[in-house]
């Protein structure tokens, strides 16, 4: 496995694997004016808007995951399908920690979305109260409710 900064040459590739992970993680769980919002378009441009902070896992040339940082969050992080199960995500939080160092970090994850939950808890993260979140869509903010993990890495 190989992780990098993001390129140009991989907006598509974010893209896709955003969209497609997000539908997977979140559309249960949000309302469906949000999930209405979720198009390819919203998530080519949302990527192309942050692909300055994106790394991306790599394996056999194939996009295996990516995150995003925005300052001391952890914006964004996802591990494709198929690859999902492999350590893709492991890897992927050592290296958005590592990134993260010397800082209080934190991540909002979806009230509902239990599996990226348990995952984060077994990376150490600490789970807080649920809150109110805006996240971002093309027609102006929504809100979401979300529970606010922090992990220490000062």
């Amino acid at each position: 496995m190989q992780i990098e900064k993001a390129q140009e040459a991989d907006l598509e590739a974010i893209a896709a694997l955003w969209h497609a992970g997000w539908h997977q993680a979140h559309a249960e769980v949000v309302s469906p004016e949000l999930v209405g919002t979720r198009t390819p378009s919203e998530f080519a441009a949302r990527t192309a808007a942050h692909l300055a902070q994106t790394n991306v896992a790599r394996i056999d040339g194939a996009m295996a995951g990516f995150f995003m940082l925005e300052g001391d969050e952890l914006y964004q992080f996802y591990v494709d399908a198929a690859f999902q199960g492999q350590g893709v995500a492991a890897a992927l939080m050592a290296e958005a920690e590592a990134a993260l160092a010397g800082r209080l970090a934190w991540l909002a994850c979806s009230v509902g979305n239990d599996r990226a939950a348990a995952f984060y808890e077994k990376a150490g993260w600490t789970r807080g109260a649920a809150e109110v979140y805006p996240v971002e869509t093309a027609s102006g903010p929504q809100s979401v409710t979300a529970w606010r993990f922090e992990k220490d890495l000062r």
